[in-house]
């Protein structure tokens, strides 16, 4: 059985641990190809300071192996974009770079986020908005219950507005958050 811990990003300690994840070019989607480590740690100061979002280490077997971002969508990233419900949570994740890939783990990753947003009880709703390029991650999406909605313009991507609620992340898991 894997063990999967999510502790709170420290952007002084960690910056160092995630900014090869981030430049990846497996990480092209996060944005962030060309940041410097001193880039990627003003952008985790910047999620710390902000009250409406926050950073997450996920490990797995002790070891890091995901970065997890939790946000009010009411209040940041998709301010404007969409009605927001009482409830609705967004949510980013990257898997760390591995060089021998391990088949399903990028799917245990986004079930135990999932896990992770829903544990809370006032989460009704996880909204998405990846890039409509990423065709990988609309598939792990909707692997976990994610409905998309439809297209949105936001001022650094095209983005796919996805929903997935509490029955629906159950019901494509086929276990109770």
């Amino acid at each position: 059985m894997t063990a999967v811990h999510i502790r709170p990003l420290d952007p002084t300690e960690d910056a160092e641990l995630i900014h090869p994840w981030v430049t990846h070019p497996k990480a092209a989607f996060w944005m962030m190809q060309d940041a410097q480590l001193q880039d990627v740690e003003r952008e985790y100061m910047a999620i710390a300071a902000n009250p409406h979002h926050d950073a997450f280490i996920g490990l797995v077997d002790g070891e890091p192996a995901f970065l997890m971002e939790r946000y009010d969508p009411a209040k940041a990233e998709l301010v404007g974009l969409y009605e927001p419900e009482a409830g609705d949570v967004g949510m980013h994740f990257l898997v760390a770079p591995s060089d021998t890939p391990v088949r399903g783990f990028t799917r245990m990753v986004i079930t135990a986020v999932m896990r992770e947003l829903f544990a809370d009880p006032a989460t009704a709703r996880v909204v998405v908005e990846p890039d409509v390029r990423n065709t990988a991650v609309h598939a792990l999406n909707e692997a976990v219950g994610f409905v998309p909605e439809r297209e949105i313009q936001k001022p650094e991507k095209t983005a796919l507005l996805s929903f997935c609620t509490r029955a629906q992340f159950e019901a494509a898991v086929g276990v109770s958050a």
